[in-house]
Formats: C-alpha cells, structure tokens, sequence
C-alpha cells in the first residue's frame, strides 16, 4: 500500500501516547500539521517561538506519562529550540523532536532552511535520525521513542524531508506500537553486601537523592527511616522525598544549605546518593562536604566518582537497588535504629529559621517566606510548582515545602532562563484538572512571558507570579561583594499590566503582606475559570537566601590568596570611595 510520509507520522505518534505537539508551522512541515488536524488522540499547539515550545515539552514528560513533542521548522525553528532541548538533555527529561527536512528528490543545493540539524544537535541529544524512505517512518519513531525515555532519559531527535512528508511511498505494514522487551539487570549482589555493612557501621549516615530517585518514594520513605538518617535532596529532585517527612532537611547539606540541612549532616560519615551527579547547584558550587564512604547508585555509569570518590559504585534502577538494599538491611539486627535526637534536631532548626525570615520585614515589600507560606496552604500536593532561574529559584526551594513527587519544576543543569512561563503552560496542558503556579523573575519572564498568549488561546488557567525588583537579582547580589557595583544587571522598567493585556491575560498586583492571602486566592478563582493570571509581585530580595551565601564564599575561598586579597581590597576601595 501507499501512503505520504506524513500520514505515517502522524500514525507513529499516536500509536507512541503522544497527547501534544508543540511548534510553528513552515513549508516543510505543514503537511504534518495538516495530518495532525485530523487525528483524535493528538492536540498540535501554536506558540510564539519554539523556545517555549521545548520547555512546554519539557513539561509534559516530567509531569506526565506521554512524552513531550516537538513539531518544528528546520534550520531557525531547530535552532529556537535548541535551549530547551539543551534543558532535558542535562537534566535527564524524555522529549521527541520531529522536525521537517528540505527536499532530497530535486537534488539541488543552497535550498531554503538547508543546515546539517544533526552536526548541530549530536551535543545535546541522545540520538538522531534522517528519514530516507517511507517505510522506515513508524520503525524509526518507535525506536526514537524507545531510547529517549530508556536509561538515562533524553531528547531524540528525528527529521523527515519535506518531499517524503508529501508524496506518498510504499509501506508494507503499519504494525501497531509494542514496548521492547528488557531484561532488568541484576543488582551486584556483592556491592550491596559492601554497602549495607558500610551502613550498617556508620554512626551517622545520610540520603542524598536526585531526580534519578523520583518513582522510588517508597524506598526512600524507608531506608530513610531503617537508618534513621536525614535525607537531603538536588534541586531537580526537591519533589522526590517528602518535606513533612521528619528526617527531610532540603536542598543539599553544608554552609549553602538551610540551618536543618547543616546541622543533621554536619557528622555525617557514610552517605548514600541516588539519581545524582553531584553537579553544581545541588553541591553548592562543589562546596559539599562528602565523607569517604560514599555510596552511589545511578542507572547512568559514566556519572560515578567524577566530582565525589565512591567506595561503592552501584549502577541500577533507583527502585531496585533500593529493594535490594532494604531487604539485606532487613536481615541485620539493629535496625531500624530509633533516635528522637536526629527529628528533633531538624523541626528546631526548621523552626528558627521559619523565624528568622518572618521577622525579616520590609515596609511596602512581599516578605518570601509570607508568600510561600500562604502559596503552600492553598495548593494541594498534588498541585504543580514551575520556577524559573534566578533568584526566586533559591527562595522556592528553601521556602516552599514540597511533598509529593514531580510537582516542582526548575530548569537545574543547563539552568536556562525562561523556563517558567511555557512550563507552566506545559504542566497545566497536561494536567488540567491540578492547580499550576509558576514564579518567574521579572528577568526570566522577558524572555518568554509572552506565552502567556497560547495560554489565553487555549483557555489555560495558569497561574505566573512575576517577582518584581528591576533587576537580575541572583547575579546583581553576586556582583555587589566582589564588584561593589552593578553592571548590565539592573532592567528597564516594565509595565507587567501592559503585558498582561498584550496577552488577553487577568492581571494583579501584590504590594502589602496583609494582602497575600486574598491575592493568592483570587488568581487561582481566575484561573479556575480558564482565564491565565499574571501576578506583579512586588518582593523582598534584601535578605539573602543561604544559597547565595553559601557559594559566594565558596568560590571566594577558591582563588589564588593573592587574588582573593585583590578582589576583597578592590571592593571595600570601591565600597569606601563610592
């Protein structure tokens, strides 16, 4: 039988679970998107630049059990693209990019959008296939499927020429989608042996887990509690254990961290890390202090002893070799251990610092923590927090306790600004029936707040609070102690009601503490009722989150003495002579 290109596709995608595609349409793919108008399981969606379309993407798959999709132009529409597909490859997200290709029946050069995409994309994706003949369009998006959500999960990326996307070419089947047969590896029996009697000896042990540890909770829940240990997370994996959890302390452990997290791991002597790399944020810019005994499982190999030695290296399924583990701990006497001192020592240390931002107030400017505080109360679990990056980032993940597995969104190690608003849009396409909030900087919102718009088309009830202080506060406050000024770090001003109108979205403004609680409630009413919400909130930067101390003066206390003197005399000179 014959059948075009597209046609095939589009019957690939479908067959895959794609639920959206997200682009612009071009001459080389609107044949797709013409395939996709009539399909009934698949929504294509327009947005303003493809950007967007990559972190909407991005959202689907961590949100969702249909993996994200892209459905662009080649050349520019690729190119576009290219921070968000960035953004899953580093942070481990599943996403499918489809791409149109120029014609290679007419054998001529120099056409329209011609670029090798591959060469330019081959750093950042798993894989990437060139469509050659009609027959090989469902087998390739199957197998592109396939690897991007297996192992370590990433983006793939397959191009279809215009020419084979319009004609029709010979296929002898259209088989149905079937998942491939893996064989689970087996655990090294040995290796878990050595990690249990490292654990089982250790007077003080840890959990440090990543977003690799995101659909093993129960596990977690339970090694946490058979060792009596406190549990520190990345910044992806804030969501993977819970933070009512007693022995939950927050991001990281150290001086970067919050007071809970550098207290309960302060004697720490065995730790044991899941789904991490030990990348920069979660380390507090490599500040983190790991004992010798360090534990590591990831289902990724190549990430094992490259910032941090392991005496134990453990490649699996988080999941697994945390049963495996769990059931040799089981056999030992002692455990569970049980000691009240480790719980009590986190809930205090919680508390005082609870305290310590709520008596941080500034006249005419939202205080973080009374803001996350009244965000939490009127969001459910199960509801969805996207953040952006900068200094809000850091604020969110020290303020607002999270509970329940991938609910909160943060772009981490690629750390692209601009993620938050499509996001969001993403998250809430996906998951319509649960509440989604996104916090962007007024920085980061430039970038892509005008989105906003395909969540007004879309009757998308998304919630962007917009935190307002006219500067790129994480890298101005950086500035300030080395530099004692700031250059190209403070915004024009901008008129967030104008935007909110550009984009046919309800707009608020929160000035005064005593009015968080109704404005938070009346940008959800609005939201219920489909419409998209921005919310201009005037915040507070002037205390500074742990975070941000933290690394400063772990990247000071790396420079050269003589450096390290040049940098601090340079900046009292400048603080004394103004």
């Amino acid at each position: 039988m014959k059948k075009s290109g597209a046609s095939l596709a589009v019957f690939a995608l479908e067959q895959i679970g794609v639920r959206f595609t997200f682009g612009i349409p071009g001459v080389h793919n609107t044949e797709l998107y013409d395939e996709l108008s009539g399909s009934k399981s698949i929504r294509p969606i327009l947005v303003t630049h493809e950007c967007g379309a990559a972190f909407m993407a991005d959202a689907v798959s961590r949100t969702s059990d249909s993996i994200g999709t892209l459905l662009i132009v080649p050349a520019a529409g690729m190119t576009h693209a290219m921070s968000g597909i960035g953004e899953a490859f580093l942070d481990g997200i599943p996403m499918l990019i489809i791409s149109g290709g120029v014609r290679t029946d007419t054998g001529k050069k120099y056409q329209l959008h011609q670029i090798d995409q591959m060469e330019i994309l081959k750093g950042i994706t798993k894989k990437s296939y060139r469509i050659s003949e009609h027959k090989d369009i469902i087998s390739t998006i199957y197998e592109a499927y396939e690897v991007a959500i297996t192992d370590e999960c990433g983006p793939v990326f397959v191009e279809i020429p215009v020419n084979i996307q319009l004609f029709r070419g010979e296929v002898y089947s259209m088989p149905p989608f079937k998942r491939k047969f893996r064989e689970t590896a087996e655990v090294d029996g040995m290796k878990i042996e050595k990690a249990c009697s490292l654990l089982k000896f250790s007077k003080s042990p840890g959990v440090f887990v990543g977003w690799g540890g995101r659909d093993a909770g129960e596990e977690l829940l339970r090694i946490s509690e058979l060792l009596n240990a406190p549990v520190a997370t990345t910044l992806q994996g804030l969501s993977v254990f819970p933070a009512s959890h007693p022995n939950h302390t927050g991001m990281g452990f150290g001086s970067y961290s919050v007071p809970a997290g550098e207290a309960a791991f302060s004697e720490c002597d065995c730790l044991l890390a899941v789904g991490t790399r030990f990348s920069e944020i979660p380390t507090g810019s490599f500040g983190m202090k790991v004992p010798k005994n360090l534990i590591h499982i990831d289902i990724n190999p190549e990430v094992f002893s490259k910032n941090y030695p392991a005496e134990v290296e453990i490649e699996g399924d988080a999941k697994t070799v945390l049963s495996a583990l769990i059931e040799e701990l089981e056999k030992e006497k002692g455990f569970p251990r049980k000691d009240i001192r480790l719980t009590k020592l986190i809930r205090e240390k919680k508390t005082e610092y609870a305290k310590e931002w709520m008596s941080h107030l500034t006249e005419n400017r939202i205080n973080p923590y009374l803001f996350f505080e009244e965000l939490r109360r009127q969001m459910a679990d199960t509801d969805l927090l996207v953040v952006d990056d900068g200094n809000h980032t850091f604020l969110a993940e020290e303020l607002f306790p999270v509970n329940r597995s991938k609910t909160f969104l943060s772009p981490t190690d690629f750390n692209s600004m601009g993620y938050c608003v499509p996001a969001s849009i993403g998250a809430k396409m996906a998951n319509p029936k649960r509440k989604v909030a996104g916090i962007a900087g007024d920085g980061a919102f430039l970038m892509t707040g005008m989105e906003l718009l395909t969540a007004s088309v879309y009757s998308l009830g998304v919630v962007i609070f917009v935190f307002y202080d006219g500067e790129l506060s994480q890298i101005s406050q950086g500035q300030e102690i080395p530099y004692g000024r700031k250059t190209c770090t403070v915004l024009g001003g901008i008129e967030l009601e104008g935007i909110a109108k550009a984009t046919g979205s309800s707009y608020l403004v929160l000035r005064e503490n005593e009015q968080i609680e109704k404005t938070i409630r009346d940008a959800f009413r609005l939201a219920e009722n489909g419409f998209s919400v921005l919310v201009d909130v005037k915040i507070d930067y002037s205390k500074r989150t742990r975070f941000t101390k933290g690394v400063v003066k772990v990247n000071l206390g790396r420079f050269p003495l003589a450096e390290k003197f040049r940098f601090i005399g340079r900046a009292l000179l400048r603080k004394i002579t103004g």
